[in-house]
């Protein structure tokens, strides 16, 4: 075990978004930079990409709905290095506007990938978190947007600074199970899979950062942000943003310096705090 050297995690990075992310990491971050992938080959020529480069990641396989591979990460990260640094949860799932899935369907998918996924990478690999970590959770801009599109009820327990996560995690089952009778705007959600899903994980962020305060480790700090409108598979190469100015924020909040105060449990776009209310 090299317990001593400084290693960094990134979801969902052998394209677009984080790709950008380990490029830059590669170049600011002092320890070992894991591009991660749920497909062994892509990763992989990811990786060789970077190499040419040269720069050096290395590659881990990760597949955010499946447990298994987030174990074996955190088996992998604790046996190499006995802890872990810095994670930027990347990956997710966006359907295109054109998608003929059933609502429902967008629905369960996105907030399951998005929004589950993301959080049981967290609950894995947070106990292994060292003094002075940093966590990214890439939401989007699309997050505010839906937030302010929900009704007043369902906004304040959004908002709510005592929300727990057990109860976000139901607020985000009720979204889901509204969508299988259509009654979902009814009950006062906004009509987005993705959205929805989002507002989920900028909230998660910042009840991870309240619940992380009472941590005995000193000075780990939690963010969400919106990489903006990004030229990517997922926004169906319409984004205005070239992948490595969406990854600024992102690499922003991953390179924060030591015992930072702000940022700090905020959802963050162009390196500035965005109101959550």
């Amino acid at each position: 075990m090299s317990g001593n050297n400084l290693v960094a995690v990134v979801s969902g990075s052998n394209k677009g978004i984080g790709f950008a992310i380990v490029r830059g990491l590669c170049k600011q971050f002092k320890g070992d930079v894991f591009l991660t992938a749920r497909n062994e080959d892509l990763g992989l020529k990811a990786v060789a990409d970077l190499e040419k480069e040269g720069l050096h990641p290395k590659f881990h396989i990760l597949d955010i709905t499946k447990p298994k591979t987030i174990a074996d990460l955190k088996t992998f990260l604790e046996d190499k290095y006995g802890g872990l640094d810095l994670l930027v949860n990347n990956a997710g799932v966006a359907y295109k506007g054109a998608s003929t899935a059933p609502f429902a369907e967008q629905a369960e998918v996105s907030v399951r990938t998005n929004f589950t996924g993301t959080l049981d990478v967290c609950e894995a690999l947070f106990p292994i978190l060292r003094p002075h970590a940093r966590v990214v959770n890439v939401s989007s801009m699309v997050a505010p947007m839906g937030l302010k599109k929900c009704s007043a009820n369902l906004r304040k327990q959004f908002v709510d600074p005592n929300l727990s996560m057990a109860a976000l995690k139901v607020l985000m089952q009720e979204f889901v199970d509204a969508t299988k009778t259509d009654s979902h705007q009814t009950a006062g959600w906004p009509n987005t899979a993705y959205g929805t899903s989002k507002i989920g994980v900028t909230t998660m962020s910042l009840i991870q950062q309240r619940e992380l305060l009472k941590d005995t480790r000193p000075d780990l700090v939690v963010n969400a942000c919106c990489p903006g409108y990004v030229d990517t598979d997922m926004t169906s190469h319409k984004g205005t943003k070239t992948i490595d100015q969406g990854a600024d924020t992102p690499l922003y909040l991953a390179m924060l310096p030591p015992d930072t105060i702000s940022p700090k449990g905020n959802h963050v776009s162009e390196r500035k705090i965005d109101n959550w209310e």
